[in-house]
């Protein structure tokens, strides 16, 4: 296995913040300091640290949970009750991360685990897991709007920088009351508040954000209530996400 994968596969964090670790000289093969992150580790004879301490992968953990809303995505945090609280006693245990952003005031479909890799499967552009939300929109949208809105807005990042994004697909829910203001919104890139910067931009606001598919995973298979949640294998996790078991 990749250096970076193991320290990933350890928990100790995702594979791209595991090679800054490495490049740091951090990290020790059989007590030699190694730089590079896609060294070769043997997984039965070969002793990593990390900071001096013997570091082993930990048994991978997937959860699935209806996020509801008030929640912040993260393991922990100064003002505002994470998904983290969310999980019993034992399952907080394992250490597992939320894959993605969902803010605070957003619900829906979310991914927990430990697994630094399939959470880098899932999150980076180039692995092109999409995403489907639907949205309320506080006023009736028209189709020369939606056409607008489907041709991508120039948003300002935090950064300070400036971004084009646009939608994959944006279209009306015909049978959804109330009419004309509820949306199905695909979208690749998740530059955060993403959809809620392009309503403002549309001149929209959102009222309600719900997260119903990931991939190929769907939050209507699981019948969870807010807050609930589900564990699946790693089997699980890629047939429902990908497709594809053995990816």
């Amino acid at each position: 296995m990749r250096l970076n994968a193991y320290l990933a596969s350890c928990g100790a964090a995702s594979r791209r913040k595991s090679e800054t670790i490495i490049l740091e000289g951090r990290v020790r093969v059989n007590n030699k300091i190694i730089l590079l992150p896609y060294f070769d580790v043997d997984l039965e004879h070969d002793e990593v640290k990390l900071d001096g301490k013997v570091i082993r992968p930990e048994g991978h953990v997937y959860i699935i949970m209806n996020k509801p809303v008030g929640y912040v995505c993260a393991v922990s945090d100064k003002y505002d009750p994470v998904v983290i609280d969310l999980l019993s006693k034992e399952d907080k245990l394992t250490r597992v991360f939320p894959v993605g952003r969902l803010d605070r005031d957003s619900e829906g479909l979310l991914i927990l685990t430990n697994d630094g890799e399939l959470a880098n499967n899932i999150t980076h552009p180039s692995k092109g897991v999409n995403k489907e939300y639907e949205a309320l929109l506080n006023i009736e949208i028209n189709s020369k709007q939606l056409e607008r809105w489907r041709s991508g807005f120039d948003i300002e990042l935090e950064d300070g920088g400036t971004k084009n994004i646009k939608p994959l697909a944006v279209k009306v829910i015909e049978d959804r009351e109330p009419s004309n203001r509820w949306l199905s919104i695909i979208i690749a890139e998740g530059v955060k508040r993403e959809i809620r910067l392009m309503a403002n931009k549309a001149g929209f606001a959102v009222q309600r954000l719900i997260r119903v598919k990931v991939g190929n995973m769907q939050l209507d298979d699981f019948n969870l209530s807010p807050g609930e949640y589900v564990k699946l294998s790693l089997s699980e996790i890629n047939n429902k996400i990908f497709n594809s078991p053995e990816r």
